[in-house]
């Protein structure tokens, strides 16, 4: 029987002792962090196409609704995935062809939500007896961010969500990269302590 970890047909496993396909992880969180990369050079289009591809969702997520409240015949809530399933495909469709207002949309609904949460930190930060502190800061670094993103609106809005993308890419490019190298040396891949 072949070993598969030392295999010389795939050039990123050619030696022996290396993990199997570390070069292939390797390889993802170099794009990943690319891809980062690229969506905090351009975070305007970097907006644009996560709103696109959230709007996408909101329209499979309405379509299947509308479906399954047409064909559940005698179910509850029957009328309630139909409403759920257009409000949705508007949503998705808003999203998909308005990506700019669908963006601004998005990041208000963001701040929103940073604020309301900043304030329940607050609040229940001062009923703690432990860790009170470190709740009083969460929530307010939350209200903080909550009122930079909308004392920036639209600015905000158009490169926001690009950031957040790229963060997300670039550190999970990052966290990847150092799973291959390590990988490579012989640890198992993106181990878990047992």
């Amino acid at each position: 029987m072949a070993d598969f970890r030392t295999s010389p047909q795939d050039p990123f496993t050619a030696f022996p002792g290396t993990g199997a396909g570390w070069g292939w992880i390797l390889l993802y969180g170099i794009a990943s962090a690319i891809l980062g990369l690229l969506a905090f050079a351009w975070p305007f289009s970097a907006t644009v196409a996560v709103t696109i591809v959230v709007g996408s969702f909101f329209l499979i997520s309405g379509v299947l609704a509308i479906i399954a409240g047409f064909a559940g015949r005698g179910h509850d809530v029957r009328g309630y995935s139909i409403a759920y399933g257009i409000l949705s495909v508007i949503v998705g469709l808003m999203l998909m062809f308005r990506p700019v207002a669908g963006a601004i949309s998005l990041t208000l609904l963001v701040a929103i939500w940073l604020a309301v949460r900043g304030l329940m930190e607050i609040r229940w930060g001062l009923k703690l007896r432990r860790l009170r502190g470190l709740m009083l800061v969460l929530g307010a670094v939350n209200l903080v961010l909550a009122i930079l993103i909308l004392a920036t609106v639209p600015f905000s809005a158009l490169t926001l969500p690009g950031y957040i993308l790229g963060f997300s890419f670039l550190l999970g490019g990052i966290t990847a990269i150092a799973s291959a190298i390590s990988h490579r040396a012989g640890a198992p891949a993106f181990d878990v302590p047992r």
